[in-house]
Order: C-alpha cells, then sequence, then structure tokens
C-alpha cells in the first residue's frame, strides 16, 4: 500500500515536471535551452508510466536522477547562468519546477528503500 501510494506521488511528480517544461518550451527559448524543455516533458511523461507500470528500482533511480538533474540545471541558470540563460527564480513555473524537481528526488529516493510485500519478477 505505501509503495503504491508513494509511486503515484512520484508519478505525479513526473508529470508536474514534465508539464511545467513544456510549457517553458511553448514560449520558444532561444538556443539549445528550448530543446532541452522539450526532451525534459517527454523523459518526465515516460518515467512517470514506468513508475507506475514496472516495479523494479530503476525507475525510482530515473525519478531520482530526472528531479537532480534538471534541479541542478535550474540551480546552474538562477545563479551562474546555463547555456545562455539565466534564471531569476520569480515565476510560478520556476517555483513548481522546484518543488516538482524536489518530489522527485526525495520520492525516487525513497522508492529505492521501500520494499513492496508481493514478489515481484525483475
Amino acid at each position: 500500500m505505501v509503495s503504491w501510494v508513494l509511486r503515484i506521488v512520484v508519478a505525479a511528480a513526473l508529470l508536474g515536471s514534465a508539464g511545467v517544461h513544456y510549457f517553458l518550451w511553448t514560449e520558444d527559448y532561444p538556443g539549445i535551452v528550448g530543446p532541452l524543455f522539450l526532451l525534459d516533458a517527454i523523459a518526465g511523461l515516460v518515467l512517470a508510466i514506468a513508475v507506475l507500470a514496472w516495479r523494479h528500482w530503476l525507475p525510482a533511480l530515473g525519478a531520482f536522477g530526472f528531479g537532480a538533474l534538471t534541479l541542478g540545471a535550474y540551480l546552474l541558470a538562477a545563479t551562474v547562468g546555463f547555456a545562455g540563460n539565466h534564471d531569476q527564480f520569480n515565476s510560478q513555473p520556476e517555483y513548481w519546477g522546484v518543488i516538482t524537481e524536489a518530489v522527485c528526488i526525495v520520492g525516487g529516493l525513497a522508492l529505492l528503500f521501500v520494499k513492496d510485500r508481493r514478489r515481484v519478477s525483475a
């Protein structure tokens, strides 16, 4: 039960981050940043499906890595700049992105350590 609730929370966070990045992609960011937003949107969707459909440690690790990498890239953009982009942390997409990616990190890490009570073939 706990595992399923955690999987749903992580999948929702992945979908939330994917939605934020899709929205940012539609805003026509210049250079490589725009395509990276689209890649994040697709990756978040694929990982959300994997977290719900595949009871294995790999999707949990993917959710953790996705959150860590996207949050890390955002922190670079908000401090020193990243790929010609410098953010200010002053908009709704930025707030929601940080929240959803933090949930991906914490939830993905928790999923790595929560054991399913049912036997699962790997």
